[in-house]
């Protein structure tokens, strides 16, 4: 995909389309990583929000909670 940078106010930046932010999972707001490689490559990557183990277990519990008849006759 050809990306051409344009200007923004007073500065340069790329317009990501509908369709690649799609793709991406990305949306507005969202933040990501840039690094610059030897050579001049560029790489970004999303910056996802990881969940702590307390707070994994806690929705483990709840849905075991809320759901344990369902559960129980699944079994």
């Amino acid at each position: 995909m050809v990306k051409t940078v344009s200007r923004i106010g007073n500065s340069q930046g790329i317009i990501f389309d509908a369709a690649l932010l799609e793709l991406t999972h990305l949306k507005a707001g969202d933040q990501v990583n840039v690094e610059v490689h030897d050579g001049g490559t560029i790489t970004l990557s999303p910056i996802r929000p990881r969940v702590s183990p307390e707070a994994f277990t806690q929705a483990v519990g709840d849905v075991v909670r809320d759901y344990a008849a369902t559960l129980k006759k699944l079994s």
